[in-house]
């Protein structure tokens, strides 16, 4: 899901151990007994592609995010603890996969799961502009298919195929795609379009984004719908009554309903397609509407009491709540770790229903996982930061080129970085198109 809204604003990033003073790790590799996953997302689901992004004002790398985690530390992951994303790969009984910034391509761990979520990312190359570096959908495929290619080169093109065909690929994107989007004043697309329109633009996306992964090798594909987005902190506050926004709802329910006709569809052109829609918004409607039967005595603000429209994050001067497991909100856009858990348990049993988590021997979803060599150093901060929300800059920095031996972070070139200007029609032709992604190194 996305932010779940939002994230209407993030900062910088801490990630604190993990990258400096790290022994070389060991080479020999161990064979998991769960599947390969893939996570493409946004900030509900970046475990510190952003610390990466030396511009993104898309980060948390302040108390109180992390303190819930190992460590008590910022790690890159918009709440308290853990992400839907971390908790369902321990149901899975593989490692949570790592941030595909913090790797290099010659790394084994590349034949793993990657984690290529971005804070502020949507589906649309438009969408969080105003956070200045960040990895758009079409980026993170672009990303993967980078990773694909490495994998090529370790271990060979038909057991690279044989991986990624039997590995399970959760994508949860859109949420900002409203809220950092259609429903800002200021962005082009909610002037340009209607809502219905505004539907099948993201609809032709989609069908070329998941279009494109498909041929990449992605047959198993988990695409988690809008939550509520009417009633998380951020868009009550919109409200006269504090009450839920029952438009936004209709919209995130409207969205929904497309996205799901759109993976029936996909399903039935693809040969081997298994698309689905993991629901999430009746399981975190159900948090809501009725938190105590979950064990949560707060489901209409968050726990550190930062519900604004234009802010919402856990500053370090935000006074937090006493006990962090009886909020569904962690800040005004993300749900708490207490909260993920719930969701995750609903989304791992759907995932369970369907037959795509069953551990099978000789499944091509076992592929080799090692001890991951040290990650990728973090860089360095710049002097001084942009203001949260960007100031007057409108427009995405294309992120600083890597050394060859790593993934390229966008680089010259890079045209998903620049967000294409709001058409006076929508062009259905080319909206989404892969070949505005950067091209992988190869």
């Amino acid at each position: 899901m996305a932010p779940f809204a939002a994230k209407a604003v993030a900062i910088a990033i801490i990630v604190l151990a993990t990258v400096t003073d790290v022994a070389p790790a060991a080479t020999e590799t161990a064979t998991t007994k769960g599947p390969v996953i893939y996570i493409f997302g946004d900030s509900m689901s970046d475990v510190g592609n952003n610390n990466y992004l030396l511009l993104s004002i898309a980060k948390c790398d302040y108390p109180w995010y992390g303190i819930d985690y190992e460590g008590g530390y910022p790690t890159g992951r918009f709440t308290n603890g853990r992400t839907i994303g971390d908790i369902m790969a321990a149901k899975f009984g593989v490692p949570s996969p790592p941030p595909f910034l913090s790797l290099y391509m010659t790394d084994d761990a590349v034949l793993g799961g990657v984690n290529f979520a971005s804070g502020g990312a949507g589906l649309l190359n438009e969408t969080g502009i105003y956070f200045v570096e960040y990895l758009s959908f079409d980026n993170q495929i672009s990303y993967f298919e980078q990773t694909k290619n490495a994998m090529i080169d370790k271990i060979g093109k038909k057991a690279a195929e044989e991986v990624v065909n039997g590995a399970i690929f959760q994508i949860g994107l859109g949420s900002n795609d409203y809220v950092n989007n259609f429903l800002r004043p200021f962005m082009a697309d909610g002037i340009v379009y209607t809502h219905d329109e505004f539907v099948g633009y993201l609809m032709d996306t989609i069908t070329q984004q998941l279009t494109r992964l498909y041929h990449l090798g992605a047959r198993k594909v988990w695409f988690t719908g809008l939550a509520p987005l009417g009633c998380i902190p951020s868009q009550r506050v919109l409200s006269e009554t504090g009450e839920c926004l029952e438009d936004v709802n209709a919209y995130a329910v409207r969205f929904n309903a497309a996205a799901k006709d759109l993976l029936d569809g996909l399903n039935a052109k693809l040969p081997g397609a298994r698309m689905f829609l993991a629901d999430c918004y009746s399981v975190v409607m159900e948090l809501i509407e009725h938190p105590k039967k979950y064990g949560f005595t707060t489901s209409h603000t968050s726990c550190c009491d930062v519900d604004t429209s234009v802010g919402g994050l856990c500053l370090p001067t935000a006074s937090v709540c006493d006990d962090r497991t009886e909020f569904v909100f962690w800040d005004a856009y993300h749900t708490s770790d207490a909260a993920n858990q719930v969701i995750a348990a609903h989304l791992y049993a759907d995932m369970v229903s369907a037959g795509d988590v069953q551990e099978q021997p000789g499944n091509a979803t076992a592929a080799p996982r090692v001890v991951r060599s040290p990650p990728r150093p973090l860089p360095r901060a710049p002097a001084s930061r942009s203001a949260v929300g960007g100031g007057n800059s409108n427009t995405t920095s294309a992120p600083r080129t890597a050394p060859a031996s790593r993934p390229a972070v966008g680089g010259a070139g890079n045209t998903t970085a620049a967000p294409r200007p709001a058409p006076a029609v929508r062009p259905r032709d080319v909206v989404g198109s892969p070949h505005d992604a950067p091209s992988p190194r190869h």
